[in-house]
């Protein structure tokens, strides 16, 4: 074989293995999807469970320390009608608190849940009889069986 043959050759071999044929393209396409996939249902349900997780959060540790800070200043926790706003600005209704110290809240606001409605606060408690009931109502905004309480630990 002569060399310019030789180098036809290769030139001509070399053209057609520049680019990509239809089938690779389409099979990374379906591996990505395939992909795809399997990942996206873990990711979303995922965002759910960092709410719910959050409203434990504010229910088991930030309102319940505040609730008790408030309590240890007053002996007592707030009414149901003072609610949790007693915790951001000194009541004016019910019983005089004249050892209130507050806010007992660190940003001085209440916060929502997750879902961004307000947490829903009774004392006495329900279910808690002694203490109060700290709760909210879930993503679907009723109460049911995805609402988070501080009276079902470990749900």
């Amino acid at each position: 074989m002569s060399a310019t043959k030789y180098k036809e050759d290769h030139v001509m071999e070399s053209k057609y293995k520049l680019g990509f044929t239809l089938i690779e393209i389409m099979l990374v396409v379906v591996i990505i999807g395939v992909l795809v996939a399997m990942v996206v249902p873990n990711i979303t349900g995922r965002s759910e469970q960092a709410r719910v997780t959050a409203a434990q959060t504010d229910i088991e540790a930030n309102l319940s320390t505040a609730l008790d800070l408030f309590y240890m200043d007053n002996s007592r926790y707030p009414t149901t009608d003072q609610g949790l706003a007693a915790l951001v600005e000194k009541p004016s209704s019910g019983t005089d608190l004249p050892k209130w110290k507050g806010p007992y809240l660190k940003k001085k606001h209440l916060p929502r849940d997750p879902w961004g409605r307000d947490y829903v606060y009774k004392a006495a408690g329900e279910h808690n009889k002694d203490t109060y009931d700290l709760s909210s109502l879930g993503a679907d905004g009723v109460a049911s069986e995805d609402d988070v309480n501080n009276w079902a630990v470990g749900k």
